[in-house]
């Protein structure tokens, strides 16, 4: 579904990432992994078109969209659920989740992505009309992961979900990664929580300091050595 091979990104004149390449096919979760700085956030923020690469190419389903702006690549199928959430305050919990929405006009498709969400996240329908900025950061969570579903993505990226989030929030917050992934919709998860993320990953990839340095089935590198080490804490 995603090819990305030999991006360089820039911020500035500071190489963030040097040469980065992986894949991900069709129906899988994959997660990258790496130390904070690793440039994780800023491969997802590539692929979104927030950030283009200076150099390499990003396909999606054999098309190329290295150049295109973010709202294109959004209309193709992709999106993003950014590093902290980033919900609109001051907007209740169904205009976040409209917003969503915004690159569509199948009215009637819309109300009925809405109910879907409000099925995932029964939460986010008890409180429709509450304003986003006064949820618990679990539900902001949830309300960023739903937001980006009304964009009806054939291919999810998730920015560091578990981010500030009590372990029992973290638990529950991934059983909805893999019900998204159950429900046809590929994923890929960048996550600092090792641990998680490769337990639901079919494969995985490790970034160090703007390059892949590891791929492999992510059952393997959860038993790796080298990934026990310097991201599981043994």
């Amino acid at each position: 579904m995603l090819s990305v091979k030999g991006i360089h990104t820039y911020y500035g004149n500071i190489h963030a990432l040097k040469g980065v390449s992986f894949e991900v096919l069709e129906g899988e979760i994959v997660t990258l992994i790496g130390a904070n700085g690793a440039g994780k956030s800023t491969t997802l923020m590539s692929l979104s078109g927030v950030h283009p690469p200076r150099r390499g190419t990003i396909s999606l389903e054999g098309k190329e969209i290295t150049r295109l702006t973010p709202d294109a690549i959004v209309r193709l199928g992709i999106s993003q659920v950014p590093e902290g959430r980033k919900i609109f305050p001051q907007l209740t919990v169904r205009e976040n989740l409209l917003m969503g929405a915004y690159s569509r006009n199948d009215a009637v498709k819309i109300r009925e992505d809405l109910e879907r969400v409000y099925d995932l996240f029964p939460v986010l329908k008890e409180r429709h009309r509450q304003d986003g900025g006064t949820l618990s950061g679990g539900e902001q969570q949830m309300l960023a992961i739903g937001r980006a579903l009304m964009a009806r993505p054939r291919l999810l990226l998730l920015d560091e979900p578990s981010l500030g989030l009590a372990p029992i929030v973290v638990e529950r917050i991934f059983r909805i990664i893999v019900e998204i992934r159950e429900h046809g919709t590929t994923i890929l998860l960048v996550e600092q929580n090792a641990f998680m993320a490769l337990s639901i990953a079919n494969r995985g990839y490790v970034i160090e300091t703007g390059r892949v340095v590891m791929e492999d089935e992510a059952k393997d590198l959860l038993s790796d050595p080298r990934v026990k080490e310097a991201y599981l804490g043994e």
